[in-house]
């Protein structure tokens, strides 16, 4: 039996662990121990027991796959108006499968410049654990406040990333609970450039009021684009109409 063989695998491995670290103890008690020769059998002592939970790791991550269930879909994408699994399906599905097997999982969530990074890790029982990452922009929706675009972002990552390191699926990829990419809302590289460009022509407190409002050119929703930049040439033409009056 495959459960067998893998309990007997396992019962050797950890005979030949607690001999290894028998070894290292009687070594470190004796006073006429080398130290090089302490330090390489700790480092040889180290890779068998990672190599020992990558194993693990791997014969439980393959028996899990056998019973993890499909997840329903039950939630309807407001965009779209498709069926997904949203998180809270996900987990109620799978948590009881992997808690069985000796798996959990954890999330590291940051903030960066460019939007939200979000890291799945998946641990195991005997020590080993995998992990996966993906940044996303924020989700910048219409009506949505600051907190909730890093919410609504966050609730996506974890989403896919779970899915990612369990190997399955919920619904298609376009589904995706309300999230929108917010390469899709925001203006061009070229577009950001434009306004740039008109920004460097303006004054400090044009600046600091743009800021304020938009962060910088690239976080301009393309729906506003237009009028943002109208606004700019406006400040430009009064700024030039008022030296004029000056001289």
């Amino acid at each position: 039996m495959p459960e067998e063989r893998h309990q007997s695998v396992a019962l050797h491995q950890q005979g030949q662990e607690i001999s290894m670290l028998s070894t290292i103890s009687r070594l470190a008690l004796d006073p006429r121990c080398d130290m090089d020769k302490l330090e390489r059998l700790i480092a040889l002592q180290d890779r068998m027991e990672a190599k020992s939970a990558l194993e693990a790791f791997n014969a439980s991550f393959a028996e899990m796959q056998c019973e993890m269930p499909s997840v329903e879909k039950r939630t309807e994408n407001t965009h779209t108006k498709k069926m997904y699994a949203d998180l809270d399906d996900i987990n109620f599905a799978v948590r009881p499968v992997m808690a069985k097997f000796g798996f959990g999982v954890s999330f590291k969530i940051i903030n960066q410049a460019a939007g939200v990074s979000i890291t799945g890790i998946l641990m195991h029982k005997a020590g080993h654990r995998e992990e996966t990452t993906m940044i996303l922009p924020l989700d910048t929706g219409a009506g949505r406040s600051a907190v909730q675009s890093v919410g609504s972002t966050t609730t996506y990552g974890k989403r896919y990333v779970m899915c990612a390191l369990l190997n399955i699926t919920s619904g298609d990829d376009n589904d995706n609970d309300g999230y929108v990419e917010a390469t899709d809302q925001l203006v061009t590289p070229a577009q950001a450039r434009q306004v740039q460009a008109l920004l460097d022509k303006c004054s400090e407190a044009v600046h600091a009021n743009f800021e304020k409002k938009y962060g910088d050119p690239g976080q301009i929703a393309k729906s506003a684009f237009d009028g943002v930049v109208a606004g700019l040439n406006n400040s430009i033409s009064k700024a030039a109409k008022a030296a004029q009056q000056g001289n």
